[in-house]
């Protein structure tokens, strides 16, 4: 029987089309960050779980970088090979990372996951990224998150209302800002016995949204996705009225990434 991680992860394939448009991407100084902890040049080999529509990958590739990227969703690894087809060094396999083999001996210099890791199955993830990574090879995750820092938009507080009236709460709210938010990525890397934490490092930015633009946000994730359509339709309905009332029609969303690096012992 599939858990509720292997089913929710399953529906991200259903927003292929609009994933790569309406997720944001991730901060310049991210990747700078990456490469320079892991001290990757463009001849070592990169290994993504997860890319979904490339846009980690994209970066990645963007700068000579020739990277295997495994994608577990069909629809989502063809929008990832039509937006990443002017790089001839980046290859998408259609395949849980899971049960994905090589086929072939092979060793990853960096493996990386970008807002996928916590969707590979705990029990092995950690043990299977070290037994493709060269001694001394690195793993590095991070994930775009909802920020709520001080002062953050009041829009959120006011639908919160919202999706308590359609059993749809958030267990805490608000959320702690970034700056006091516990970020367990660290300690399940040690705790696998198969990584040093080499860095960690946290990003915060924001994005103005319409209506239209954020109501495309949330079709891209797997709560709002698996949400039974009278749910859905009654919530973004009272998102449109209330960014109607105000005088831009808009709402400021703000995100942060950790980065999470560690060495393969």
């Amino acid at each position: 029987m599939a858990t509720d991680r292997e089913v929710l992860r399953a529906t991200f394939d259903t927003a292929a089309a609009q994933y790569g448009d309406a997720r944001p991407g991730y901060p310049d100084a991210l990747f700078a960050d990456l490469i320079a902890e892991t001290g990757v040049t463009p001849s070592a080999a990169l290994l993504e779980i997860g890319c979904g529509p490339g846009t980690a990958t994209i970066a990645l590739a963007g700068a000579g970088f020739a990277i295997t990227a495994v994608e577990l969703g069909a629809a989502m690894a063809a929008t990832a090979r039509r937006r990443l087809a002017e790089f001839p060094r980046v290859s998408v396999i259609t395949s849980a990372f899971e049960q994905w083999d090589p086929g072939r001996e092979v060793a990853f210099d960096l493996i990386y996951a970008a807002t996928a890791w916590k969707w590979v199955d705990p029990t092995v993830k950690y043990e299977r990224a070290a037994a493709l990574l060269r001694p001394g090879g690195h793993l590095a995750v991070w994930a775009a998150d909802h920020a709520f820092p001080e002062g953050f938009d009041p829009f959120f507080t006011d639908i919160q209302r919202v999706y308590d009236e359609i059993d749809e709460r958030i267990p805490v709210w608000p959320p702690p800002p970034p700056d006091e938010r516990i970020d367990t990525t660290a300690d399940e890397f040690v705790d696998s016995g198969r990584f040093e934490v080499t860095a960690s490092h946290r990003y915060l930015w924001s994005i103005d949204y319409s209506a239209d633009s954020y109501i495309a946000l949330l079709d891209t994730f797997s709560g709002h996705i698996a949400m039974s359509p009278a749910k859905r339709g009654y919530l973004y309905r009272e998102i449109r009225r209330r960014l109607a009332e105000r005088p831009d029609d808009r709402l400021t969303r703000h995100w942060s990434a950790t980065l999470t690096v560690g060495r393969r012992r």
